[in-house]
């Protein structure tokens, strides 16, 4: 029989059964007294000993433990989780749509990598690239876990392949200064013309700019400060009372024509509950969903930066494209009706974020030291701004203006410079 001895597993017995097949036993980590039947002695033998040697090395796995549910274990570690609750719901959406859809009832010892990799790459003909690697990521963490509570040898999800995620001409991209000023902002109305100005003439993001109240705005010094956010989960917003992180906490310094909409914003629509700058009509927060797709798309539209809508006599003619490229056309009775539409159908388009990716290149493009340029965008990192920024200039003007060697103080050097 097994015996016990300094918290380890000790060689245990072997014993034949009335109906012939023998059954080894064992005491595992927790004392239990455990057993597991072999067609014959040598198998029961091998067994007992690749348990013991486990053991002794820490890796001890009980050979039942596997047959706990993937979603019984799944919703005990989702109950542990204790991140952001935008992070939360995002991971909760994913886990409850496909991964616990998929593996609920499979016990853990069942789900193998081959298992895994099919079921990737049946996903990846369906959700998008980004979709697919959170699948990917939430399922390895909930066998990972499995794995660290004994109840699986090893993590199939290792060495999983996910489809690479693309780079597309509509990522992460910049409007030209004269277009944001002269075009976009005039066509969004005048009461969210704030929230999109601080979002192209401070680089802040949506949650920062929607959380935005005058404890943080000094118009007669031209600065603002960020020390606040506006979260938004299953529809209802809530104030975080700090930043994405703490180099997020930072002072930014307002243009004089962003300082001019500020104060004209203020005088028209009186700040909201809690003194908040960007407030709805009800004088709550302004939900991130429900902007876009009233306020922001349409502004694009009207500025001539999402398809097109033209009058054609008495109606009004309406261009977009769709998600698979193909152009339509259709006339609309009046100017909003067809606005709406091509917000809605066209796809693609300037993403409200891209403001504050462009605000970052219009400065790195003027030549800003970058560590100026990382603490105006509340990056914990220089590499983080280096790696976004720099590279996304269009300004080819900078490298011929590098090169002119026509300047009016040139002389003729025969192609070298005097050391």
């Amino acid at each position: 029989m097994a015996r016990w001895t300094g918290g380890r597993v000790m060689a245990g017995g072997i014993r034949k059964t009335p109906a012939g097949s023998w059954r080894a036993y064992w005491r595992d980590p927790a004392r239990r007294q455990t057993s597991k039947t072999f067609r014959t002695k040598r198998e029961a033998s091998a067994f007992l000993a690749q348990v013991t040697t486990a053991a002794s090395t820490g890796g001890y796995v009980s050979p039942h433990a596997g047959r706990v549910l993937f979603g019984e274990h799944a919703r005990q570690w989702m109950a542990s989780w204790n991140n952001e609750k935008t992070t939360h719901a995002r991971d909760a959406s994913i886990m409850r749509t496909h991964v616990i859809a998929q593996w609920d009832t499979w016990p853990l010892a069942k789900i193998d990598h081959m298992a895994v990799q099919t079921w990737i790459t049946g996903l990846s003909a369906r959700l998008s690239p980004a979709t697919v690697a959170e699948c990917r990521r939430l399922t390895s963490a909930v066998l990972r876990s499995a794995v660290r509570n004994r109840l699986i040898p090893f993590n199939p999800c290792e060495d999983i392949k996910v489809p690479k995620r693309r780079r597309r001409d509509t990522d992460d991209q910049v409007i030209d200064r004269p277009v944001y000023r002269h075009r976009l902002l005039p066509a969004v109305p005048d009461r969210h013309r704030g929230i999109v100005g601080v979002a192209g003439g401070c680089g802040l993001r949506w949650g920062e700019a929607a959380g935005l109240c005058l404890d943080a705005l000094d118009l007669d010094r031209g600065m603002l400060r960020v020390i606040r956010t506006v979260i938004e989960v299953a529809g209802h917003t809530s104030f975080k009372p700090y930043p994405k992180s703490t180099a997020g906490r930072r002072t930014i310094p307002l243009p004089g024509w962003l300082v001019t909409i500020l104060r004209a914003h203020l005088d028209r629509y009186p700040p909201g509950e809690g003194d908040l700058l960007f407030a709805n009509e009800v004088g709550g927060a302004l939900r991130r969903t429900l902007f876009r797709s009233r306020v922001w798309r349409p502004s694009l539209v009207r500025a001539g930066l999402l398809g097109s809508v033209t009058p054609d006599g008495d109606v009004y003619l309406a261009h977009w494209i769709d998600a698979t490229g193909k152009r339509h056309r259709q006339r609309f009775d009046t100017e909003p009706a067809a606005v709406k539409h091509v917000a809605r159908e066209h796809d693609g388009g300037l993403r409200f974020h891209d403001l504050r990716h462009s605000y970052a290149t219009w400065l790195v493009d003027d030549g800003v030291p970058p560590n100026m340029v990382q603490r105006v965008m509340g990056h914990e990192r220089s590499s983080t701004t280096l790696d976004l920024y720099t590279r996304r200039t269009e300004d080819s003007t900078r490298i011929l203006r590098a090169l002119d060697d026509e300047g009016p103080d040139d002389g003729p050097t025969n192609g070298f410079v005097p050391a």
